[in-house]
């Protein structure tokens, strides 16, 4: 019965209002308990929201400029020390949640960018640019510039390490 229930609504569908259900179940049983994590669930996608039009507008740059050959030159197979520098540099400048990334990611992955790549970017994630006057503050420069370094060499070899396990 429930794969009747998939094939027709599909698992996404099903999903939401498996959550639903639960809910209106929490509800009738502890209202002020709704009412809290309601409150806390639109909290979050208020804070997110901004993020999430973020990422759409990237992908639609994507879509709109980039193609698949470009991306491929860029970032695929025959990227060589350019796409290694666009994946450091990307994920350096990346801000928000990491997971809002992930639809990008999968798009550029789509359209040919290696695995290796990929996991670069998320690895120079850690280097957080808004964090860096409070980084050199408590720690000081040469701690700033041998972390921030070490990072990004860990992130490049992280990388390599993933394109060897991880095949396209």
């Amino acid at each position: 019965m429930i794969n009747k229930i998939k094939t027709k609504i599909g698992t996404n569908w099903l999903f939401l209002i498996l959550v639903l259900i639960i809910y209106l179940i929490f509800s009738l049983i502890n209202f002020s308990y709704f009412t809290t994590t309601l409150d806390q669930f639109l909290k979050i996608i208020i804070k997110i929201i901004p993020v999430v039009i973020l990422v759409f507008f990237f992908l639609f740059l994507t879509d709109l400029f980039l193609k698949k050959e470009q991306i491929i030159k860029y970032l695929g197979h025959g990227s060589g020390l350019k796409g290694w520098l666009i994946a450091v540099t990307g994920g350096i400048l990346s801000h928000g949640p990491i997971y809002m990334w992930y639809p990008l990611l999968a798009d550029l992955k789509a359209k040919g960018m290696k695995n290796n790549l990929i996991a670069t970017f998320l690895y120079n994630r850690a280097v957080k640019i808004p964090i860096i006057p409070l980084l050199i503050y408590y720690f000081g420069w040469p701690f700033f510039i041998i972390l921030t370094i070490y990072m990004i060499i860990a992130s490049i070899i992280n990388g390599w390490i993933v394109g060897k396990l991880v095949k396209n």
